[in-house]
């Protein structure tokens, strides 16, 4: 299986890479929504992307926007991992497509529960 983590800190897509790869995932990183839009034209279909909210370039939110405008991802899960706990935030990036929201900072516990959450692992 493969996630795209999408963050605008190096640190945090390597902490949450090794996250994932834990977990059995294959790794893929971009530092914005733009970048993660051609990491996903260059490399394909992803079952898992994990998306910080703020960013330069193109934001999280509208990152899960143009996603969900794309049938061809319409399968891949979308976990929003971010500081923001604004619930209108939480609320927008749901309605928007977003399939789950993580807190920052989580532990790999968190994660596989929304991993199983969401069907992107099983229990």
């Amino acid at each position: 299986m493969r996630a795209l983590i999408v963050d605008d800190s190096r640190a945090v897509r390597s902490v949450i890479g090794r996250s994932v790869r834990e977990l059995g995932f294959a790794a893929f990183e971009a530092g914005n929504g733009r970048d993660a839009l051609q990491v996903l034209a260059t490399e394909g279909a992803m079952e898992l992307a994990l998306v910080d909210w703020n960013m330069p370039e193109m934001s999280g939110y509208d990152f899960v926007c143009a996603v969900r405008a794309n049938a061809a991802h319409s399968a891949m899960r979308i976990i929003m991992v971010t500081s923001e706990s604004e619930m209108q935030r939480v609320v927008s990036a749901l309605e928007a497509g977003a399939n789950e929201y993580l807190m920052k900072p989580f532990t790999v516990d968190a994660l596989r529960d929304k991993l199983v959450l969401t069907g992107v692992l099983d229990n």
